[in-house]
């Protein structure tokens, strides 16, 4: 018996419509980490290793100037039936875990404990050339969110 080697499936295929380049407006809220704002964001996403994963590289800039970086790994699990989603940024907390999600209507949404409560990361594909992302928490496990952050972004390539 020959060894077949896996092949991605339609939950891959989904993943590679937000491989591209893409640029947002931004609105981060008020809160703990910050006063909030308006920023731009960029993102260059690329399909790798056999069409299993999304590789996404992202900065956002204030006023012309790179405020932040961000680095994702985005796969699914077909024994767990999920997506993971694997994020790190300059921050430098790397996470302890990647960050379980699913796909629901024309959305990701993934979502996670966190030492600051439930966050959840939602992007809403708006067709072939545009999607919206939002990060909400929840200090209640869940049963109320707070916005965090909330972008509209196109892709330019």
């Amino acid at each position: 018996m020959q060894f077949e080697m896996p092949r991605p499936g339609p939950e891959h295929e989904k993943l590679a419509q937000l491989a591209g380049s893409w640029t947002g407006d931004e609105r981060m809220y008020p809160g703990p980490h910050g006063p909030g704002g308006k920023s731009i964001g960029f993102t260059e996403a690329r399909i790798s290793a056999d069409r299993f994963y999304l590789i996404a590289d992202y900065h956002q800039e204030v006023g012309g100037e790179r405020t932040f970086h961000g680095h994702s790994v985005i796969g699914y699990d077909t024994f767990g039936k999920r997506y993971l989603w694997y994020w790190v940024d300059s921050m430098g907390m790397p996470p302890p875990s990647a960050t379980p999600g699913r796909f629901e209507g024309s959305d990701f949404v993934f979502e996670h404990d966190t030492p600051h409560g439930r966050m959840r990361y939602v992007y809403a594909l708006k067709g072939a050339e545009r999607y919206t992302f939002k990060i909400e928490s929840s200090n209640d496990g869940g049963k109320s969110w707070s916005p965090f952050m909330e972008a509209d972004y196109r892709r330019t390539k």
